[in-house]
């Protein structure tokens, strides 16, 4: 797999404006989200697994009864990427 550019500090603040919630926290691009129910949540991880599969970029998940966190960067790059920021969007359903 070939390493995607990492984002400079100007391009990671420019995609951060664009996303809703998502912050840097230790390098990684991380959401939490809360749901009304444990089930909402579990349908939401399904979703986002189903899409991570899709874009071949997988997050970390925490889950926490009706919390769900996601934490993304691109390993083989070693840092943030584009990658990051298409997939925090397509689980925003943007």
């Amino acid at each position: 797999m070939a390493k995607e550019p990492l984002l400079n500090e100007t391009e990671l603040e420019e995609a951060l404006r664009g996303l809703t919630g998502w912050s840097v926290e230790e390098g990684r691009l991380t959401k939490k989200y809360l749901f009304p129910t444990y089930a909402g949540a579990m349908e939401f991880v399904n979703k986002v697994a189903g899409i991570a599969e899709r874009m071949n970029h997988h997050p970390f998940i925490s889950i926490d009864f009706r919390r769900v966190t996601l934490r993304l960067t691109t390993w083989h790059s070693g840092g943030l990427t584009g990658l990051d920021i298409q997939s925090a969007k397509a689980y925003d359903g943007e």
